[in-house]
């Protein structure tokens, strides 16, 4: 049926389009799943032990982050932790309300290697 096949140059043009677009989605899904470097006394003093602390987006996965924090600062993490914190009832004013709770990532880098974060 050489109708329907394609020719070898059609395969190989659809194959590197393909794989151009998956690369650049996987960059930007790596990239966006870090928040923002969760700055407190707490990180500080893990920072001097080596794990560094981030807010990350609420759908990632450890893989997902240690590839990021690999793409953002060029270290290769050994191991990433998560937390999620739940929301948090608030009184101000008067009013009752709900301060969102966010997903922190633990991140722990091997000795020698650190990130510069401020």
């Amino acid at each position: 049926m050489a109708i329907f096949t394609k020719t070898t140059k059609e395969a190989k043009v659809t194959k590197v389009t393909k794989a151009k677009k998956e690369g650049a989605l996987a960059l930007g899904s790596r990239v966006n799943a870090i928040v923002r470097p969760h700055i407190t006394e707490k990180a500080a003093i893990l920072a001097e032990k080596g794990t560094y602390v981030f807010e990350v987006a609420k759908d990632t996965n450890k893989i997902e982050i240690a590839k990021a924090i690999e793409a953002l600062y060029n270290v290769k993490p050994t191991r990433v932790n998560i937390v999620n914190l739940p929301d948090t009832r608030v009184f101000v004013r008067n009013r009752k309300g709900v301060k969102s709770g966010i997903r922190k990532a633990l991140v722990t880098l091997k000795k020698g290697d650190k990130i510069e974060i401020l």
